[in-house]
């Protein structure tokens, strides 16, 4: 599947035009290396986002059920609406984030990692759900590189946001121990949010902020929603995307800044398992 190719030519994925795979820039956007050492056509076949959305799907409920099996099954529900919770341990010994885990015990790297982890079977859902709604429109206006940018981007700064609330301002709410997709997916809205206006799209500019809006209403009234790491979240992407400008053409950097924040990712759940 992902067989390289040596000759011919491959489509641009920053300016969508034919180049010649191995050449050293695209003649019409300048990008470098769009054949991407031949790898651009089979990286394609992924589709839009390259197979993230899929990759995030299959590394969530593996980690869901890896986080069920590591406490000996599921705690004790704390509600009508919690079905199958890990129990807290679990969850921090795979690298839940939180003022506990991160100003308490020191471990600066989970936020990076707590976006993976779910706190019971309808979290994990509802996630999941609007991860495949709302990562391949990011993905078609941003590119999927800086589609993956931007939800890392806006996992770390929605939890420590949250960590750092829960930490210093306790009054204020924030949370102790927090795992969930739901900042990441916060950002990808801040990051539509902007593409609108960037772009003058009042109609992708009002159905976002109407998505954010219901969601952080819900999230009010909901009880064990972290609200300030949806706040994160979503000013991290918008944020993000002040920086990843969407209407100039996607990089070669921008796939490797991607790839760092994936082999990050992994490494904060792997610390979080050796720290134990």
């Amino acid at each position: 599947m992902l067989r390289r190719q040596r000759t011919g030519s491959v489509v641009c994925p920053s300016c969508g035009r034919l180049t010649g795979v191995a050449d050293e820039r695209c003649f019409n956007c300048g990008r470098l290396r769009p054949g991407m050492w031949g790898f651009t056509g089979a990286l394609r076949r992924f589709g839009g986002d390259l197979g993230f959305v899929q990759f995030v799907l299959g590394g969530c409920i593996l980690l869901y059920a890896a986080t069920l099996l590591a406490g000996g099954g599921p705690a004790p529900a704390g509600g009508p609406w919690s079905i199958f919770p890990p129990t807290t341990e679990a969850l921090a010994r795979f690298g839940a984030s939180g003022s506990i885990l991160v100003f308490e015990l020191g471990r600066w790297w989970t936020p990076l990692s707590a976006g993976w982890l779910h706190g019971d079977l309808l979290h994990l859902f509802f996630n999941l759900l609007w991860l495949r709604q709302l990562a391949p429109v990011t993905a078609e206006y941003y590119g999927a590189s800086r589609m993956v940018i931007l939800y890392t981007l806006a996992s770390v700064t929605g939890f420590l946001l949250s960590s750092a609330v829960a930490a210093f301002f306790p009054f204020l709410g924030g949370a102790r121990v927090t795992v969930g997709a739901s900042a990441a997916i916060f950002g990808l809205l801040g990051a539509l949010v902007r593409y609108g206006r960037r772009g003058g799209s009042r109609a992708l500019t009002t159905q976002a902020w109407g998505y954010a809006v219901m969601l952080f209403v819900y999230g009010l009234v909901a009880t064990r929603v972290d609200n300030w790491a949806h706040l994160g979240g979503f000013a991290g992407g918008y944020l993000g995307a002040l920086w990843l400008d969407p209407l100039k053409p996607e990089r070669t950097d921008h796939a490797v800044g991607a790839l760092l924040c994936l082999v990050a990712t992994a490494g904060a759940i792997a610390a979080s398992l050796l720290v134990g």
